[in-house]
């Protein structure tokens, strides 16, 4: 995917827009079992106010800091109207970020990136969130394995500065390895000082092995559970790295 070419900004955009589809008429009370504690209504008042968020500093290339709670989302009194209201954060947010020059230095909270930072961020907020939707309504999550492929490696590069940022993501050399058979695979290198990844189709000490790049992305960021697939070699290490970046 190129930020160049705007592609984050309209993934974001449609994702935003079809998973409004999905929620209208729903029951928004259903839990979301893979968002312990939340409810439909709360997965999208959180979703739409990062959209708005992100709106903003996109809009106004904001070089400080942007708490959540600095930004008034206008979020309905009626949880009837969550689903319009979480669409109608779509066009403001693609018009924001492409109003400007992708390369353009803004605040985020990794530090000071481009603003094809927020792009991407949104796309991939959107989409996690809706696979939990799309659970928490009994439906099969469907993500193009392009966007799952970026969303992995995107997740592993917020992943040292998140708030939950994990404890004990250090090592000494050791590898873990995701391998999908579409063809889709990475490698996460552990080191005393952190850890690097690259895209590539090597083992590690331990290996897991799924059917697409969805299924990493989903399995990396705690959506669905190691039992269910192949894994080979050292069960503990891999283990001590789920523990370490659970949310």
């Amino acid at each position: 995917m190129n930020p160049q070419k705007g592609e984050f900004v309209e993934h974001a955009a449609d994702r935003i827009l079809r998973l409004a589809d999905t929620l209208r008429g729903q029951d928004l009370s259903k839990p979301v079992p893979t968002c312990p504690g939340w409810d439909l209504r709360e997965l999208v008042a959180h979703l739409g106010a990062g959209h708005r968020r992100a709106t903003v500093v996109a809009r106004e290339l904001r070089q400080e800091p942007v708490p959540r709670e600095d930004v008034d989302p206008g979020l309905p009194s009626d949880p009837a109207k969550y689903a319009d209201w979480l669409a109608e954060g779509a066009e403001p947010l693609r018009d924001a970020l492409a109003a400007h020059d992708p390369a353009t230095q803004v605040w985020t909270w990794t530090g000071p990136r481009p603003l094809a930072w927020w792009s991407r961020r949104q796309l991939h907020e959107t989409t996690v969130h809706a696979a939990d939707a799309d659970i928490a309504l009994g439906h099969t999550p469907r993500i193009d394995e392009a966007v799952a492929a970026d969303g992995v490696g995107e997740l592993l590069d917020i992943l040292p500065y998140a708030d939950w940022n994990p404890r004990e993501l250090t090592g000494d050399g050791e590898r873990l390895s995701w391998q999908s058979d579409t063809g889709v695979g990475f490698l996460v290198t552990l080191y005393p000082d952190g850890f690097t990844y690259e895209p590539s189709a090597m083992p590690g000490e331990v290996t897991v092995r799924t059917s697409t790049a969805a299924d990493i992305l989903l399995l990396l960021w705690g959506r669905r559970g190691y039992g269910d697939y192949s894994v080979e070699g050292d069960a503990a290490l891999l283990k001590r790295w789920v523990t370490n970046t659970t949310m």
